[in-house]
């Protein structure tokens, strides 16, 4: 199994002859820094014959430079009230693209820093490293002849002292997206909850990562209840038996922050017992992002290994099946917290997957959980609600759990303390969204740990269902970017 992300070197020198080829990132030509003079005239040239340079990702001849290629990728404006770090991932995806179809194998990514946006290289070498992503399966068909798109991506920096640390942040940090992308957009067979297991498994073996893996299903029933429903149907099927994969990693020194992140992993939501009717299960594969993103983290923590921080990470994988023993509408199910849940719709699975929260200092749930986040707040914005990251384009939307949203899943008669859902789609419920973190907070029995307590828990949940990536499509990564710039100093 390789797991390793695209190689990459880097250099202060933008005509070393090691690469065969230039894709320049930047706003404009004329601003480039002096060591970059040399790209100015050819660019100045071409401008006098295609004024759309600024608008579409360009390939000029210039002899004595790498490969005698040089492709300029504006970000276009990047000064506007609405533009932000992103002007510069997306604009390296487009370049190295069109540096692939120019025939380029070592590309070498030229982004000067901008005045506005420190990490803006680093933002730039994310964009080129999602664009060269090869998904697991083709990587295990050995359909290809290596598993990387191109032999080494190239990173341009202006001094010596930057140039390891741009490479290490961004091996780390792409190492986790992969983690993320292999899980989380791989087919339902692929990544079922076994061979998650099996892959984190390889993956943290010799890491200072520690893995436990809970199989065993009186355990699953007894420690994980909510879970434990959802997996009835798929339990009779070995290869879709679910698991439960518990991460943790303890940094040198004295422990300053503790993260406890729970990963909602359903493998693939036919709905259950209520199906995804009218052609809308295709894609259903991806609601295992969020677990994928937990698993992910870590990579990214094995690989920086920062000091002084706790992370204890469960990621919930099951299969939300359809069949004679899947659990249905009006069941009454104890969850982990002690609270009777009536469940109220079955493809409401998400939510009873990760009400299994333990007390920790600073708890995160994070879940492609409701198509209300992508009707609220459209596509690539993750939604973060709590109860008390702009930096790399890792993008967030707040939201605010209100009083509405615990009456909403309060429970309507005395056989119930909580009601799980309502049968309508999250998309065409009020708060539809939002509502769901309280449920977590009430099932799991974070409510007794709210501001009123003697022991408050701060506690966040991550809605990732507009962010993961689209589908067809390569998965995002998101949030784990915007994770490691809170919580990692990059």
């Amino acid at each position: 199994m390789c797991t390793k992300s695209q190689p990459i070197d880097w250099t202060t020198d933008c005509k070393n002859q090691n690469f065969d080829g230039i894709v320049l990132v930047s706003q404009s030509y004329e601003t480039l820094p002096a060591e970059l003079e040399c790209l100015k005239a050819p660019l100045h040239d071409y401008s006098s014959v295609d004024s759309a340079l600024g608008d579409e990702a360009v390939v000029l001849k210039v002899p004595g430079l790498p490969g005698n290629r040089l492709l300029f990728a504006s970000t276009g404006p990047v000064n506007r009230d609405y533009d932000d770090i992103r002007r510069f991932s997306d604009a390296a995806e487009c370049g190295i693209k069109r540096a692939m179809k120019a025939g380029m194998q070592r590309p070498l990514l030229v982004c000067p820093p901008h005045n506005d946006y420190e990490k803006s290289p680093l933002a730039a070498a994310l964009g080129a490293l999602h664009a060269l992503y090869m998904p697991i399966e083709v990587r295990e068909a050995n359909c290809k002849s290596t598993p990387y798109k191109v032999c080494v991506l190239g990173l341009w920096v202006a001094k010596k002292e930057q140039g390891q640390k741009l490479m290490d942040l961004a091996n780390a940090l792409e190492g986790g997206r992969l983690v993320c992308r292999d899980i989380g957009g791989s087919d339902p067979e692929r990544m079922a909850a076994p061979r998650v297991a099996e892959y984190v498994l390889e993956l943290f073996k010799d890491s200072p990562v520690q893995v436990e893996v809970v199989s065993d299903v009186k355990v699953l029933e007894k420690e994980y209840p909510c879970l434990a429903a959802v997996n009835r149907c798929a339990n009779a099927v070995s290869r879709h038996q679910a698991r439960v994969i518990k991460l943790q990693y303890c940094g040198e020194g004295p422990v300053q922050t503790t993260l406890m992140l729970v990963g909602k992993g359903i493998t693939y939501d036919t709905g259950g017992a209520d199906i995804k009717a009218g052609g809308v299960m295709a894609g259903m594969h991806r609601d295992k992002c969020g677990a994928a993103a937990v698993a992910g983290f870590f990579q990214t923590l094995a690989k920086l290994k920062p000091k002084h921080l706790k992370v204890v990470g469960a990621v919930a994988m099951v299969r939300n099946s359809v069949g004679s023993d899947c659990y249905v509408a009006d069941e009454l199910i104890v969850s982990r917290g002690g609270r009777r849940v009536r469940v109220g719709n079955t493809d409401a699975e998400g939510r009873m997957v990760m009400a299994v929260c333990e007390v920790s200092p600073q708890l995160f749930t994070i879940a492609t959980l409701t198509g209300h986040a992508i009707r609220a707040m459209g596509p690539n914005y993750s939604i973060i609600m709590d109860n008390a990251g702009d930096v790399l384009g890792d993008v967030f939307e707040v939201s605010t759990i209100r009083r509405e949203d615990y009456e909403f899943h309060k429970g309507k008669s005395e056989y119930e303390d909580i009601l799980q859902s309502n049968n309508l789609p999250s998309s065409a419920t009020p708060r539809g969204h939002q509502a769901p973190a309280a449920f977590l907070i009430m099932a799991s029995g974070l409510d007794k740990f709210g501001v009123d307590s003697d022991k408050p828990l701060p506690y966040s949940h991550i809605d990732i269902a507009g962010s993961s990536g689209p589908f067809p499509g390569v998965p995002t990564g998101a949030p784990i970017l915007a994770m490691a710039t809170n919580y990692i100093q990059l």
